[in-house]
């Protein structure tokens, strides 16, 4: 795939360490890549956003980012709160296309979950991911409450005909509970998708090094590592 598009079952799942970490797998097989990053919100101008965490964990990726919003909220409540004009889907799919002309790789990374407005006609990532013929990655929460959240993603994704890559639990805890290790062999059940990685929590504090290292261990095959739900599942208990 030369586009993977990364949402989320909500914000504060980890997307941005997913993010940075599919890009560090794919650098190291020697692969050109580019993280997009559609609205960047409640973030001042000049402040270090999520481009700038990936670039600092995965090393050399080209960035992009198309707007930049103040407030923390939906992107398009944020355009709308300081009269800036809203990003469109489209918008993105012409530079995701662009991107990927130079690039072995473009990672596009949304702003909390599938359904959050980029503009006021309700364009959305999926919007995105549709135009491009892109799947999509989706970075779930651990615990409880995901379930409803990644099955909906999963249906909205389906209702659309945009494919799943798979669900990455994005900031597994040093000490799970019953519903996060219940979660492992339940969220490809409510998805249909497989569990393509556990991303630990607290590793975006790593340097670059460390990082990619361990990074192999996170994430599956299909996402250039070596992490087998199977085996992840049965040590957790």
């Amino acid at each position: 795939m030369s586009v993977l598009v990364i949402s989320g079952t909500g914000t504060d799942v980890g997307k941005t360490v997913v993010t940075a970490a599919v890009a560090a797998l794919a650098l190291a097989a020697g692969q050109r890549v580019a993280v997009l990053k559609p609205a960047q919100t409640g973030v001042a101008v000049g402040e270090p956003g999520d481009l700038a965490a990936v670039a600092a964990l995965a090393g050399g990726v080209t960035t992009a980012e198309l707007r930049r919003y103040p407030d923390p909220l939906a992107p398009e409540t944020a355009a709308r709160r300081v009269g800036m004009p809203p990003v469109r889907p489209s918008e993105v799919a012409a530079a995701a296309s662009e991107l990927a002309q130079t690039h072995d790789l473009v990672l596009v990374e949304g702003a909390g979950g599938l359904l959050v407005r980029f503009d006021p006609d309700g364009g959305t990532l999926a919007d995105v991911a549709w135009a491009l013929g892109a799947p999509v990655l989706v970075v779930a929460s651990a615990g409880l409450g995901v379930l409803n959240t990644a099955a909906l993603t999963a249906e909205a994704l389906r209702t659309r005909g945009v494919a799943c890559a798979g669900v990455v639990v994005g900031a597994w805890p040093a000490e799970p509970d019953l519903a996060a290790r219940c979660n492992l062999d339940d969220l490809p059940l409510v998805t249909g998708a497989p569990l393509v990685g556990v991303v630990p929590q607290g590793v975006g504090s790593l340097d670059r090094a460390a990082f990619t290292a361990a990074a192999w261990r996170w994430l599956d095959p299909s996402l250039g590592g070596e992490f087998d739900a199977k085996e992840f599942a049965a040590r957790a208990g």
